[in-house]
């Protein structure tokens, strides 16, 4: 299994609502993807404040490498990821992405 960890820097006053429809859209490929297993996101809180400047987040999960790359080459994907880094400080500067691989 893979994990598809991604955190936003947004800007100061990016619409939420924009981000919101964007997450809703990006977790409707789980019904469309092979292999796309889960999809989850919401405000970091940093408890350990360690990444204060990421205010927002989200976890893929896919079965296997190959369905991340099916997501990543994904034309509906690839067409959120632009509205993303829109929202983001410094566009895509503003996004960070984690890929773990763990125990299925």
């Amino acid at each position: 299994m893979i994990r598809h960890i991604v955190v936003l820097a947004l800007r100061k006053g990016s619409d939420t609502a924009n981000v919101k429809q964007v997450m809703g859209e990006l977790g409707a490929l789980v019904d469309v993807l092979p292999g796309f297993v889960a999809f989850e996101h919401g405000p970091n809180l940093d408890f350990e404040q360690k990444s204060t400047g990421y205010p927002y987040g989200f976890i893929c999960t896919f079965a296997d490498a190959r369905a991340l790359q099916t997501y990543a080459d994904d034309r509906t994907h690839k067409a959120l990821g632009v509205r993303l880094v829109a929202l983001c400080k410094g566009g895509a500067d503003g996004i960070m992405v984690i890929d773990l691989e763990v125990p299925a």
